[in-house]
């Protein structure tokens, strides 16, 4: 009776059936690298959007929106014909040998542990979205020179050709040629031959256990597999982790998940994003608006209603197809205006939430974004909110540095009881404003604004004493005369107010800001028909 031939790879080894010899995990894991590639490029154009949407290694939705199974579905997406095809060739040269020289779980240990090895890698230092087999192609091959150093006297000569000198040397010219490439997942790639050499350590070829029981070979393989897992879950726990963003012109600190990158956004001067260009984009937004007087935001909120958020201005998210607000809304114990939409755009439906938070005479508006199809995000955002800080801003501390280093000059006194007033702080203006009134009695400017700081403060009396001094020493000057508009005001006279308002107007009739003031006090006190 004639004995089936050997195995191809192995000198030594038990003796099966040939059909039982064929690498069915390679050859089944070449089939799924396919077909997966045949379905995903029947959905259409295979672009960066598309990856993301079937599963590629995307490191914002991983750690923020709750999706470490990329680390897995990634390993099975494809770019291009090309990608697939080079890809699974070196699977199946590389794979065949291993699967016919180890135990098949202990190959498909090693495929595992280099899969996930190289989306962890690729997390840990690789921003950009990530697809492909080519890590667990790496991962064989490092499998393979450990192999041939090891344990090379059981190889057959074919084997042994592959696992020679020169593979060693043809990796790192591979490895080299991908890091001075564009668009090259460097880090993946060696994440997964590191693991491939790491896994090639601990594995033995079956020759060389012909008796070992069943379960020693499957809780090694598991090992394995399980220190892979382990890797890659404290990966993703790493990148996990959130940083403080500091603004000092307009003093807003915002704490923001760690990979957030910094960028240029329509609704804020100061924006972050997650760094996805279309589908799953989240943002924030800052903006520090100067209205010239204290509000409580609304008109800075319905302005962004009417510009941001136009229906026949769509912007990149998209057109807004529902909007809610302005409504009252409290930010960190500020009060606050909120607004809140949906945007319907080609990545999806994305949901808008703006805050318009007054101080002084300025207006923070603060716009988060986040996608529908991640609903993760919703507390990434509410936990971003929660966290928004106000600090002192840059023009303030500048004001406070010059007073200091020219003690007893009036004008860094203006300028910083003036700075500290329009920034929400009235009542530390007074004591600035004063001394800068007392070194120069003649500073029409300096007395409006004591005045104000007053009447902000809530001392009213003390404000209109200051105001009929502005005018005592400035009674041509317009803005002495709008001091007096807001004693009025602030008495509660408003017939009394538009009288000085047309006094003020007589002398600055081109002032629009007075022309504006007028117009809304004699709606206010027109007789109700």
């Amino acid at each position: 009776m004639k004995s089936p031939p050997e195995g191809p790879w192995v000198q030594d080894g038990p003796r099966g059936d040939r059909w039982k010899r064929l690498p069915w995990v390679t050859l089944g894991l070449v089939l799924v690298q396919f077909s997966v590639y045949a379905w995903t490029s029947s959905q259409g154009l295979l672009d960066v959007d598309a990856m993301v949407r079937f599963g590629a290694k995307v490191g914002p939705l991983m750690t923020e929106a709750g999706e470490p199974w990329r680390l897995v579905t990634a390993n099975f997406l494809h770019r291009d014909g090309a990608h697939v095809g080079l890809n699974m060739l070196v699977l199946l040269a590389v794979g065949w040998v291993l699967e016919g020289t180890w135990r098949r779980w202990d190959y498909a240990a090693v495929l595992v542990a280099s899969g996930l090895s190289t989306m962890t890698a690729s997390l840990l230092w690789a921003e950009e979205v990530s697809v492909g087999a080519s890590g667990m192609a790496y991962g064989c091959v490092g499998g393979l020179i450990v192999l041939g150093r090891r344990h090379r006297a059981v190889l057959s000569p074919l084997a042994r050709r592959m696992a020679g000198e020169g593979v060693l040397p043809t990796v790192l010219v591979f490895l080299w040629m991908g890091w001075t490439s564009a668009g090259v997942d460097n880090a993946g790639h060696l994440g997964g031959f590191v693991a491939g050499l790491w896994a090639g350590v601990f594995l033995v070829p079956r020759t060389l256990t012909p008796d070992e029981p069943r379960s020693v070979g499957l809780l090694r393989a598991g090992g394995v597999v399980l220190v892979a897992v382990g890797c890659a879950a404290l990966g993703v726990l790493g990148r996990s982790t959130w940083r403080v963003e500091r603004d000092g012109v307009f003093g807003v600190s915002v704490s923001m998940p760690r990979g957030w990158r910094q960028g240029a956004d329509r609704f804020g001067r100061v924006a972050f994003s997650n760094g996805l260009p279309g589908v799953g984009r989240a943002s924030f937004a800052a903006e520090a608006i100067d209205t010239g007087e204290p509000g409580d935001g609304e008109p800075q909120a319905r302005r962004f209603l009417e510009t941001a958020l136009a229906p026949r201005e769509p912007g990149p998210e998209g057109r807004p197809v529902r909007i809610q607000g302005p409504e009252p809304a409290r930010v960190n114990g500020r009060r606050a205006q909120r607004v809140r939409a949906e945007l319907q755009g080609a990545g999806g439906l994305t949901h808008l939430m703006a805050f318009f938070v007054p101080q002084g005479d300025f207006v923070y508006q603060w716009v988060f974004t986040w996608p529908e199809a991640f609903p993760r995000y919703a507390a990434v955002v509410d936990r971003m909110v929660a966290e928004l800080r106000l600090d002192e801003p840059a023009e303030l501390r500048e004001a406070r540095a010059r007073a200091l280093l020219v003690p007893g000059a009036g004008a860094p006194l203006h300028v910083l009881g003036t700075t500290l007033r329009r920034w929400g702080q009235p009542a530390q203006a007074v004591e600035p404003l004063e001394a800068a009134v007392k070194l120069s009695p003649s500073w029409v400017g300096t007395r409006v604004e004591l005045a104000r700081a007053f009447f902000e403060s809530g001392r009213v009396e003390e404000g209109c004493r200051a105001a009929e001094e502005a005018l005592v020493y400035g009674p041509s000057k317009a803005m002495a005369l709008e001091a007096g508009v807001r004693c009025e005001l602030a008495r509660g006279d408003a017939e009394g107010a538009l009288r000085r308002l047309e006094e003020a107007r007589r002398v600055d009739p081109l002032d629009p800001r007075l022309r504006a003031a007028e117009a809304a006090l004699r709606a206010t006190v027109a007789p109700v028909p």
